[in-house]
């Protein structure tokens, strides 16, 4: 919660995106005053007409079923991680546990934010968190604001894909 699921689909969508906010009721999890609790929902349009779909769900673990909802038909998934919540590490494994069928076949990016003020943990260290968990996996430190850092991460996940694509053939 709070990681900029929904700014970042903002930063890049191609239409008014779709939001389902709500009054935040765990003010004492993330101070903030409203949080996702359905699904946003955004695109960004590709060559040849195509268009990539980009749906965000919300944090909090009691909204896992529509992780699950959510992920049918994906092709791949970007975890975004707080850096500034008290343990980053166990919401990046609660996602990684919950994606798994995406981190078996390649399809996961992660992108850290708030590392401007929170510098650590470090990118580093991350790497060595999925290190422990025998893991390879694309981190970035990402301002969810900037369109760049954004697409940025979603052109690693294409690339991640095209070469599992190319090396399942």
């Amino acid at each position: 919660m709070g990681a900029g699921k929904t700014t970042a689909i903002s930063a890049v969508s191609g239409i008014k995106m779709v939001k389902t906010e709500a009054a935040n009721t765990d003010r004492g999890l993330f101070n903030k005053a409203t949080t996702t609790v359905g699904f946003d929902y955004g695109e960004v349009g590709l060559d040849a007409g195509h268009v990539l779909r980009l749906y965000g769900t919300p944090g909090q673990r009691r909204f896992s079923f529509l992780w699950k909802i959510v992920a049918k038909g994906a092709i791949g998934v970007i975890i975004l991680v707080d850096n500034s919540r008290p343990d980053p590490f166990d919401d990046l494994g609660i996602y990684l546990d919950n994606f798994k069928q995406f981190v078996d076949i390649g399809g996961v990016v992660i992108g850290v934010g708030r590392t401007d003020s929170n510098p650590q943990p470090s990118i580093d260290d991350y790497y060595q968190f999925l290190a422990q968990r025998d893991l390879i996996l694309p981190v970035f430190a990402v301002d969810v604001r900037k369109s760049e850092d954004v697409l940025m991460v979603l052109d690693v996940l294409f690339n991640m894909l095209e070469v599992s694509d190319a090396e399942s053939v």
